[in-house]
């Protein structure tokens, strides 16, 4: 195992302090292993609340600061938050208008926002209401989750509800809202390699030279089958096709498509992946009304890359635009 690492153990109470440190608009709280918003909430703005395992960067700490996220709740590598972590993030981004928990639909994620809901319920008067994002077209169930999982769909949501938030829109709608970003998002991933987990210092699956995963998660958890390699043409079919009919999509349909690297795909190859998703999208008459291709729902250091489709109308289009300032994303500011 080749890693930038020092001990498997502290990378990520170490990678939060490089965070704080690379990032003043933004505090860490070492204690809870939380990273909020520097500055001081809005009075009246509803709070946005997410997290899960490390190892996913930049999501969900990436994503903290206008137009996303007001905290992050980091777990361990590819490990949920617990609720007292959660807890203390509701708290301290609370201005009395209540809290958004975003949730990816894996199981230990599902059960701690829960328990931390259930504790902010009976410990505080703050109002809590959760939002579950499970995406991935690839598996029913997985070793994480019982139902879809949740993938580059979370991206979708916490963007467009981050914009809504910051326009002072009340709970209830902020929710919904979100709920219909989930329920217009299908993603699906692959991979021409595993990630290596710090603590298991050796890969979580075996891929031969000359073959590739279909359907992985971004845990590495198995997909839907094992192929020989392909061109980058014949990979975007077997990840759009499903996309394209799970919804379905339609002609006419506008879309924002997310082409995402799971960590160690480049740039340049992720490009060509792009037009490859695009030429289909052009055959099926749905137009991409905005993009954006980069590692964003990462793996660790797997290679191979995902599609998120999510079906927009005007009113998620110009939230999807509204000016977001983030480490990770950054536009209109």
């Amino acid at each position: 195992m080749k890693k930038l690492i020092n001990n498997p153990s502290d990378v990520v109470a170490e990678a939060l302090a490089g965070m704080a440190a690379a990032h003043p608009e933004l505090r860490v709280d070492e204690k809870n292993k939380l990273v909020l918003r520097a500055d001081e909430p809005k009075p009246g703005k509803v709070g946005l609340v997410s997290g899960g395992g490390s190892g996913h960067e930049p999501l969900h700490a990436g994503f903290v600061g206008t137009g996303m996220l007001d905290a992050a709740c980091a777990g361990e590598v590819f490990t949920s938050p617990v609720p007292d972590q959660i807890l203390a993030a509701t708290t301290a981004v609370d201005t009395g208008a209540g809290v958004l928990y975003i949730v990816k639909n894996y199981t230990g994620d599902v059960m701690n926002f829960e328990m931390a809901a259930e504790l902010a319920a009976a410990e505080t008067s703050i109002a809590v209401s959760t939002v579950l994002v499970d995406d991935d077209v690839a598996v029913q169930d997985s070793l994480y989750t019982a139902g879809r999982r949740g993938v580059g769909g979370t991206l979708m949501v916490e963007k467009i509800a981050g914009a809504a938030a910051e326009q002072g829109r009340p709970l209830a709608a902020i929710a919904e809202l979100a709920r219909a970003v989930n329920s217009n998002s299908r993603s699906m991933g692959m991979a021409l390699t595993s990630c290596t987990v710090p603590a298991a210092g050796k890969p979580t699956f075996e891929l031969g030279d000359t073959e590739i995963e279909i359907g992985i998660g971004i845990h590495g958890e198995p997909g839907r089958r094992r192929v020989p390699s392909a061109s980058a043409r014949e990979v975007a079919q077997m990840l759009v096709e499903p996309i394209l009919s799970d919804l379905p999509f339609t002609r006419d349909d506008a879309v924002i498509c997310f082409l995402n690297g799971m960590g160690a795909t480049p740039l340049l190859e992720l490009y060509v992946m792009f037009e490859e998703v695009a030429r289909i999208l052009r055959g099926h008459g749905v137009t991409i009304a905005r993009s954006l291709v980069g590692p964003y729902v990462t793996s660790l250091d797997m290679a191979g890359c995902s599609v998120t489709l999510t079906k927009v109308d005007e009113e998620m289009v110009t939230l999807w635009d509204a000016p977001v300032r983030t480490p990770a994303l950054r536009w209109g500011v």
